[in-house]
């Protein structure tokens, strides 16, 4: 891991933590979101991914699987946006986690 000790970087450590579910299907989408998709994201899609770590894993599975959505519109936004890049992008990388 970097030395480096900037806000922006503490905070993407703390967001990879709490993205490691123990879940691996959860691992699955969300670290590599986390690390591609992230900092591209507008501000208002930052603070909804941190809301939508703290849930719990029982609501991000579902949400993430299709069978339900977020109530909270930018939750279900955030969720949309995970499911869309893991359909969308290779991450057989990621299996080994």
């Amino acid at each position: 891991m970097s030395d480096d000790t900037s806000p922006a970087a503490i905070l993407r450590k703390r967001l990879y933590w709490h993205s490691r579910r123990g879940m691996w299907e959860l691992d699955l989408l969300l670290i590599p979101f986390l690390e591609k998709r992230f900092d591209t994201l507008d501000e208002e899609d930052r603070l909804a991914y941190e809301r939508l770590i703290k849930e719990e894993d029982q609501d991000l599975f579902i949400w993430l699987m299709h069978r339900e959505w977020p109530d909270d519109p930018a939750l279900r936004r955030i969720v949309k946006m995970i499911v869309e890049h893991a359909e969308n992008t290779d991450n057989s990388a990621y299996r080994t986690l």
